[in-house]
């Protein structure tokens, strides 16, 4: 059952469902989601001088990003054909007994730009900002700035809550992750990582 905006309100004012700072509830909560705004934190790829990237190496990783920051009254430049990570401004707490969904808003989806490639699902007990995965698939720039409403989030009930949610427990790489974090897949057990269990990305 995904959550109308009366169903969002109730599990906010309860506590267990956390998306802050909510600026202006009136304008965020939708029918059946809640709009998010663009946090001031990119990572951009870099164009690397190696074969390739091993997505096991985290040196290699880490080389092929580099962070940009946008002041509030900046803007970022996406260029066509460009794949960055943003992050949201508001901090996301998921209860057990809820997933989410990342979505883009249609207004900027008309100008081209898209808000994820893969990583569109939040889990239960996920707690942090969310990461973007954002391209511009038209021929022109577009320019984002911060604090704009990027996406939305769509809540859907579990028929009963996760056993071993996103968290600690299960070694979880994104947890509490307060902006854009470039991948961690060698965390992985199937690499050598300490990643006791899955768990979707966020």
């Amino acid at each position: 059952m995904i959550l109308s905006d009366a169903d969002l309100l109730d599990r906010m004012e309860a506590g267990d469902l956390v998306v802050e700072p909510l600026d202006d509830p009136e304008l965020q909560i939708q029918p059946a989601s809640i709009d998010v705004r663009l946090g001031k934190r990119f990572l951009e790829f870099q164009h690397a001088n190696i074969p390739c990237i091993h997505p096991t190496d985290q040196t290699e990783v880490e080389e092929y990003v580099s962070e940009t920051y946008v002041e509030s009254d900046e803007e970022f430049i996406l260029h066509p054909g460009d794949f960055v990570l943003g992050t949201t401004k508001e901090r996301v707490e998921v209860p057990p007994d809820l997933v989410a969904q990342v979505e883009g808003r249609s207004s900027l989806g008309r100008l081209a730009v898209v808000v994820h490639a893969t990583a569109g699902f939040i889990d239960p007990g996920f707690h942090g900002k969310v990461t973007l995965e954002l391209s511009n698939l038209g021929e022109t720039p577009v320019a984002l700035t911060p604090d704009m409403r990027i996406s939305q989030l769509v809540f859907t009930e579990l028929s009963s809550p996760a056993e071993r949610p996103y968290g600690a427990e299960r070694g979880s790489k994104y947890q509490d992750q307060d902006g854009p974090q470039a991948s961690r897949i060698q965390g992985d057990a199937e690499f050598g990582g300490d990643q006791s269990g899955g768990g979707g990305d966020a």
